[in-house]
Order: structure tokens, then sequence, then C-alpha cells
């Protein structure tokens, strides 16, 4: 079996940022995310030993989901300067330890490693994929041969890395992996900026979709719904329900037929880590990599 990690970059960037403060070069620049980024990667690959890891980056703009719904993430304030000065290196480092890298602009990083989940899939009937990311949305896209490998939460990192596979969505949403596009457009949400119907939660939604399959069964079951005020306001929603959908929902067509893998750079990242002053790192690197390989 092939075994592959395809990780959700940014979402991996911002927990490395946010879970070390005050970590700097001697001048100032900022450190924080490039050491929990390089600690983060080493882990994974540590624990997964997979044949093939793959970072998925965003470069800015969602084209269609934009053209679906204008105010998609317009809620969010600016990305610190702290983290944006680290992400060129970030990605530097990416390289230089071996991993593959995608980005593409105007197409989210989400869509495009989702794509390439269900591709690898279909191309190798013996590939298994591992999504690293802690986005709910990527629940949508666990199969049998698709799992979602959660990072320890920041609030409570004792619990470690979780392993999500179908049993485990329907344990943790309430709903199949089939039912997550329509459960996360009816309870909506607020770090996209994308409304759900007010007042329906998670509960709620997992009951109805329990209940009526999915959202047209909802709409079409409006008079039977419970709580009662619920039946005159969701007919009034199936405009809303439906875009919900069509952005949450992942493109199957976008992004690339395959993408090249990576090859370690001892030198490189050498350089790199040498330059950032992380020493421990550097020490750990030089133990880890020898002629150009990688030293499991």
């Amino acid at each position: 079996m092939s075994k592959y990690l395809l990780v959700d970059g940014f979402n991996m960037a911002f927990r490395a940022f946010y879970a070390v403060h005050e970590l700097t070069r001697s001048d100032g620049f900022p450190t924080n995310a490039l050491y929990g980024w390089v600690r983060s990667m080493w882990k994974l690959v540590d624990d997964q030993k997979p044949d093939e890891t793959i970072v998925f980056f965003d470069l800015g703009g969602a084209q269609a989901k934009l053209e679906l719904l204008p105010e998609y993430k317009a809620n969010r304030g600016e990305t610190p300067e702290d983290f944006e000065k680290q992400v060129p290196i970030i990605k530097d480092l990416t390289r230089a330890m071996g991993y593959g890298i995608y980005e593409k602009h105007g197409v989210e990083s989400d869509d495009l490693l989702a794509a390439y989940a269900n591709r690898i899939c279909s191309q190798d009937s013996n590939a298994y994929v591992m999504i690293v990311s802690a986005d709910k949305d990527f629940a949508q896209s666990v199969n049998e041969r698709i799992h979602m490998l959660l990072p320890p939460p920041t609030a409570n990192p004792r619990l470690g890395w979780r392993l999500l596979d179908p049993e485990g969505v329907e344990q943790k949403f309430g709903v199949k992996t089939t039912q997550i596009a329509d459960y996360l457009s009816l309870i909506g949400d607020t770090s996209d900026n994308l409304p759900g119907i007010p007042g329906v939660g998670p509960k709620t939604a997992s009951k109805w979709l329990n209940e009526y399959e999915d959202i047209e069964g909802i709409s079409e079951n409006s008079g039977n719904l419970k709580p009662v005020r619920f039946q005159e306001i969701v007919p009034t929603m199936r405009d809303r329900l439906a875009v919900n959908r069509k952005v949450i929902t992942f493109d199957p067509d976008c992004g690339p037929e395959s993408i090249p893998s990576g090859s370690v750079d001892p030198d490189g990242l050498f350089k790199i880590l040498g330059e950032m002053e992380m020493k421990t790192h550097l020490e750990e690197a030089k133990k880890r990599y020898s002629q150009g390989e990688l030293a499991f």
C-alpha cells in the first residue's frame, strides 16, 4: 500500500505560529512559526512513515466561490505581519526537507488538496491518503482510503494527533461523511463568513439529516420540522442553503493530474536553519540527513 500525507499548509503553519510565542533571531526576525513547522513535519513523517508528502499552500483568491458568495471570508482580519515574514522561509524549508509543494492562484488549497486526494486513489487502487488538517471541511472527503489526521488541539495538546475515519466522522459530527457538506451548510461557518440557518446548531442539523437525508429532504419536509419555529424559516432559506453547499463542496476537477515528488536538499536545509539561528533544529537535521537522503 502506498501511503500519502497531504498537508494543509497554512492550517499547519498558523498552528505552529500560535503554538510558540516570542521566538526570534538575534536581530528580532520572528522564527516561532519556523520552529513549530519543522518540528511538526518531522513528527509527522517519523510517526506515519509516508511514501510521499505533499504540502498545499494558498496563493490568494477563491474566484469560483467569491462569484457565488462575494462576502466569502470577508470577515477575516489582516494576517499577522510576523507570520507573513516567515511564510516564504516555511516554503523553502519544506522544499529542502524533501516534501512536494503545490499552490495555484485563484483556487483554494483546500480544493486542490481534496481533488488530489481523490485523484491519487482513482489512479492507484492501493493508495492510502491522510489529510493533515484541523479544517472540518475535509470531513466530506473522508472515506475508506482517505482519512483525516487532526493535529493536537492548541488548547489541549496532550490529546495528540488523532485519526478520523468514516466512523470517526459520524461520532464527531453525528452525520455520515456524505452529509458533511449539507451539515455545514445548515449550521454555517463564522470563520468563513458563511451564514447558516439562524438558530440551527450541530444537534439540530444532525437530527434533521438523520431523519431526512439531505437539504432537499429537509426542505420537502419543512412542515414537520422541530422545533416548530423552523417550519416557516427553512422554506425561505432554500437559495441560501444551495449557495452554501456549492461553496463548501470541493471542486473535484481542479489541480494537476500529478505533482512532482520532493527531494531532500541537506545543504540548503542546513543553510536556512543556520541563518535563522535554529541551533537545535540544525543539530537534529545533521543527524537525520546523510548524503542527500533522510535517515529515519
